[in-house]
């Protein structure tokens, strides 16, 4: 970690550190775990330019949703003299498995929280992504115009060819009577993005937060494979009618963002999604 990341943080936290070292934290920033002289461990994020602006993007959705859900602390955040950008975070120590019913209801309290409009008063990323937020009345025009359209332009400027006007064509039809209140949404709840504390509790972090269609959230829960299952569901509450199908295209939204973002291996990924709303 460079010296002025460590003389902001120790400023910042009010006590010297005692070791940093690299750990696993994703794909796009430096991760640290970091000793604190009074005993405390915490999670370091850093970048710069773009990468800088994710990690502010992040503390603010976890601002958002801390109230609601277990997510990290957000202990302090700054920016160096040479424009690195840092995000500390409590450290937590995660484990993989637990009680998926106490998940279940652990993410319907998050959905339970409400707003006007759907989407946000800032934009924010989904992964490297710029996503747009900008509040809309109905639900299936801030998807199609928010979330499918600037994935498809993505997707056509990067040389794939996909049937764009049959994609938001039939998004229409799928949702003209989904009406769904405006609910908080993790934003990027793929498996990988949940845990559980040594005491059972379900935390849930990197998050891509703004308000929309619950069934968003629950589609990325099972974007890589399995189903959320009935113990799931005997906490979160029945299972939504029609579910299925507007799962395989909400999942095409972050189907189509791989391929913006890792390239055409996940094209397969994005063919069943448009498959399972009946485009072949």
């Amino acid at each position: 970690m460079r010296s002025e990341v460590h003389q902001h943080l120790e400023e910042t936290l009010g006590t010297p550190i005692t070791r940093d070292h690299a750990v696993g934290g994703g794909c796009i920033h430096d991760a640290r775990r970091v000793d604190l002289a009074d005993g405390r461990a915490v999670f370091v994020k850093s970048g710069a330019g773009t990468h800088g602006d994710l990690l502010v993007a992040e503390a603010r959705s976890l601002r958002l949703l801390s109230p609601h859900i277990r997510v990290p602390d957000v202990l302090g955040e700054g920016e160096t003299a040479s424009g690195t950008r840092w995000l500390a975070l409590e450290w937590l120590d995660m484990h993989p498995d637990g009680d998926r019913g106490r998940l279940g209801r652990a993410t319907a309290g998050m959905h339970g929280v409400r707003a006007d409009r759907h989407g946000l008063d800032h934009n924010n990323f989904i992964g490297a992504t710029p996503q747009a937020n900008g509040p809309m009345d109905d639900w299936s025009g801030f998807f199609i115009e928010r979330r499918l359209k600037p994935q498809l332009e993505l997707a056509r400027r990067d040389g794939h060819s996909l049937p764009g006007i049959r994609i938001v064509e039939v998004a229409a039809d799928l949702l003209a009577n989904h009406h769904p209140a405006p609910a908080l949404l993790h934003g990027d709840l793929w498996s990988g993005n949940t845990s559980f504390l040594t005491d059972g509790t379900p935390v849930i972090f990197d998050p891509a937060a703004y308000f929309g269609d619950p069934e968003t959230d629950l589609a990325m829960l099972e974007l890589f494979g399995g189903r959320l299952g009935a113990d799931f569901f005997s906490g979160y509450g029945p299972e939504p009618e029609g579910r299925p199908i507007r799962r395989q295209l909400y999942d095409l939204y972050h189907a189509l963002n791989h391929v913006h973002l890792f390239g055409a291996g996940y094209l397969g990924m994005v063919r069943r999604c448009l498959q399972g709303i009946g485009i072949r």
